[in-house]
């Protein structure tokens, strides 16, 4: 198992607020990029082949609209760094650079990347297409964030991605079309089956978990999850759990009511690695995630497919099937 890392304590996103000095440097950035950016747009095009030139705030979803892109993008990831907390992220200028230059932009929303706003509010572009993801599912602000991990979610992500190419570059519509039809049957053709897999075998196992990254992924493929929702949400948004809710999940692991727990190894603290040793301490197999790609230069998929390698891997050694 990978070393605990020490806490990172996340402030709620709707509080972070960028100072006006730090809102101001990312104006003068953008005033200072506006030009280049159309520049840099225009001058990407070879042999009649526009390059959509894409930001997205976290490499996950940097990572999906690469491969659907293929050669017709570039696609920046704001966050890249495994150890960078996206939550508490602080944008800098050279980030107002980047989004000033792009044709198109990725984020997360549902409160998980609050920066992205500043940063898309700091430096207009009438020309520039934005996806939010939380409002391309139906989600706000409270809710899950972590859409990463919902099957249902990346497709959709998938279908507007490619939807949202086609009309910045029309002229490449059938590459898109291409792309995309091979990511999601060959390329995610593991993730897919994996998911499957699990939800055909384990559908309705009851696992713990650190945090509510976890809880998309167990919806997706089927598994019941018996940490308190409030505990999950108070790992995930750096807040103290109560005394309840940890006694809830002593008495849980105590008497193996769960299968598995699976660990956010991105984001630890006492009471989480308390319960981890518990769980291998009562024989319950311990899975692990990450909040990002890990490493940061993984793909989607192969990130994915990993994690999931894993859950299987301790869901049928606690099941022994």
């Amino acid at each position: 198992m990978r070393s605990v890392l020490p806490r990172t304590v996340r402030r709620h996103p709707a509080r972070i607020l960028l100072s006006a000095a730090a809102v101001a440097a990312l104006a003068t950035a953008s005033a200072c990029a506006t030009s280049s950016a159309a520049k840099t747009s225009s001058s990407s095009s070879t042999a009649g082949s526009k390059v959509i030139q894409v930001v997205a705030a976290e490499n996950f979803w940097g990572s999906i609209a690469t491969q659907l892109g293929g050669a017709h993008v570039k696609v920046t990831s704001i966050i890249t760094n495994p150890d960078t907390d996206p939550h508490s992220y602080e944008p800098t200028a050279a980030d107002g650079r980047t989004i000033a230059g792009a044709d198109y932009v990725i984020t997360n929303g549902i409160g998980y990347d609050a920066w992205s706003d500043k940063l898309l509010a700091a430096n207009p572009a009438s020309n520039r297409t934005a996806l939010k993801v939380g409002d391309l599912v139906g989600l706000k602000e409270g809710d899950n964030p972590h859409q990463w991990y919902s099957h249902d979610s990346v497709y959709k992500v998938i279908d507007q991605i490619t939807a949202d190419y086609k009309k910045i570059d029309p002229a490449d519509a059938a590459s898109f079309d291409s792309q995309k039809q091979t990511f999601e049957s060959q390329t995610l053709a593991q993730y897919n089956q994996l998911e499957s897999d699990i939800k055909a075998k384990y559908s309705g196992t009851p696992i713990g978990a650190s945090e509510s990254i976890v809880t998309p992924l167990a919806e997706s493929v089927g598994l019941k999850m018996l940490t308190p929702e409030t505990f999950l949400d108070a790992e995930s948004e750096g807040t103290d759990p109560t005394a309840a809710d940890k006694s809830t999940i002593d008495q849980q692991i105590a008497t193996k009511q769960i299968k598995i727990y699976v660990f956010n190894t991105q984001n630890s603290d006492p009471d989480v690695v308390a319960q981890v040793n518990a769980a291998k301490a009562q024989g319950i197999p311990v899975a692990e995630v990450t909040e990002t790609l890990a490493p940061a230069s993984a793909s989607f998929q192969d990130w994915q497919v990993k994690e999931l390698q894993g859950i299987e891997s301790a869901l049928k050694q606690a099941m022994g099937k």
